[in-house]
């Protein structure tokens, strides 16, 4: 959904497939830095990895990076640790994709409240409008 906010094509696939073009520029090295920043066991790469990102991101890019990572890896233990659900509105909007993407394999996904069939089919609907609404939000 984020391709949709800010204009750009993306392969959201890239999430839970293994080898697949995000489409994002560095995706690859990108995706690489956040499994080896959650990884305990392999600090040689990490350090690889780190310095080609900020060769190929610069300093800024690679801050913004782990910061994405930290402020992810903060979200998803609060979330979770607190049962907290995903809201319904979004729930609504983001079923096919969810379900496209396997996320509900997830034992997170324990707390997502599932959605009826013609509820989803009125997500379909209304889903432009709801992405526009939203990015008006993010950008007030």
């Amino acid at each position: 959904m984020n391709s949709e906010l800010n204009g750009r094509q993306a392969n959201l696939a890239a999430v839970t497939g293994d080898d697949v073009d995000s489409g994002v520029a560095e995706g690859g090295l990108l995706s690489r830095f956040v499994e080896l920043t959650l990884a305990d066991d392999q600090p040689e790469q990490l350090t690889e990895t780190r310095n080609q990102l900020a060769r190929r991101l610069g300093a800024e890019g690679l801050v913004d990076a782990a910061a994405i990572i930290g402020n992810f890896q903060r979200m998803v233990r609060i979330a979770d640790g607190t049962g907290i659900p995903l809201d319904k509105p979004v729930a609504v909007i983001s079923a096919d994709l969810r379900d496209s993407l396997g996320l509900d394999r997830f034992g997170s996904a324990d707390q997502t409240p599932r959605v009826p069939a013609v509820i989803r089919w009125l997500g379909r609907k209304l889903q432009p409008l709801l992405i526009r609404r939203l990015a008006r939000r993010m950008d007030g």
